[in-house]
């Protein structure tokens, strides 16, 4: 089984804190002496060699300083920052509100040609209904605690979702069946997201696949959009995992090709939008 999105950010981090420790080690450092030269407590250089705090970026420029290798501080510097942005709380990105978090991915979403997107759980965002949007929404912002602006936050969403009718685009979107059976809003808000799934899928740019309940694949993964084939947003319960290292982008992508193996494309997924539909009648 492949190895989970946090775990990857913690794996990120914690060749931080071996590299701090190497060049400790190479100055013929104690901790100790390393903490007297940069004036630091005992306690807080364990806790960077460690991975046990992630070091600022002034961290990096004294610890450096005081190993005599202050030419490793920028690519140093730079793996951190990477490290650091790989994983997102949503807590503090939503504090304000899930209105700003609709519109801080335009920019990406306007500039990606080819968006790969896989959902296990709940209607793509960008394939989502004022109604369904804004119930789900909704539902997060008090799971979350945060403040209740779906409404707000839902119109930011489907602004930002007018670009799969743009020409000069491409979305292979994949839906697990149990996506269509779950309800959210209630019985008419699914009716009408399920109808409106149809039309989407006859637009010119989006290719929609169903994953059958009964396909043998692979197994439910998290959520994930794969942007151009050059970043990844993994979207776990209490963050967003960004990914760009192209071999854990690769793995994304064989998975997404394994799944649309497996999907129901066309006719097929068209009949299985309409059988989840009649259930609702």
């Amino acid at each position: 089984m492949a190895t989970s999105p946090s775990a990857r950010v913690q794996e990120a981090r914690d060749r931080i804190a071996v590299r701090l420790r190497a060049l400790r080690s190479d100055a013929g450092l104690t901790g100790q002496e390393l903490a007297e030269r940069t004036g630091w407590q005992g306690s807080k250089v364990s806790r960077l060699q460690g991975g046990r705090s992630h070091p600022s970026d002034d961290d990096i420029r004294a610890w450096c300083r005081a190993c005599g290798a202050e030419d490793e501080a920028a690519d140093l510097i730079a793996a951190s920052r990477q490290a650091q942005q790989m994983y997102t709380e949503w807590r503090r990105i939503q504090r304000a509100g899930l209105r700003g978090v609709q519109q801080a991915r335009r920019p990406l979403y306007e500039r990606t040609k080819v968006m790969r997107v896989y959902c296990s759980n709940v209607v793509p965002g960008m394939l989502q209904t004022r109604a369904y949007a804004t119930a789900l929404l909704s539902e997060i912002a008090r799971f979350s605690g945060t403040p209740d602006d779906s409404a707000a936050a839902a119109e930011a969403r489907l602004e930002r979702s007018q670009i799969i009718r743009r020409s000069g685009r491409q979305f292979l979107i994949l839906i697990e069946e149990g996506v269509l059976r779950r309800q959210i809003g209630g019985s008419d808000v699914m009716a009408e997201q399920l109808g409106y799934l149809l039309q989407a899928a006859t637009l010119p740019s989006v290719v929609l696949g169903i994953v059958p309940a009964r396909a043998a694949a692979m197994w439910p993964l998290e959520a994930f959009t794969i942007f151009d084939s050059e970043q990844v947003a993994v979207e776990l319960l209490t963050a967003a995992v960004t990914i760009t290292t192209p071999s854990e982008v690769a793995q994304y992508l064989a998975a997404h090709e394994a799944l649309t193996a497996a999907s129901a494309h066309g006719p097929g997924a068209l009949r299985l939008i309409a059988q989840a539909v009649s259930v609702l009648a």
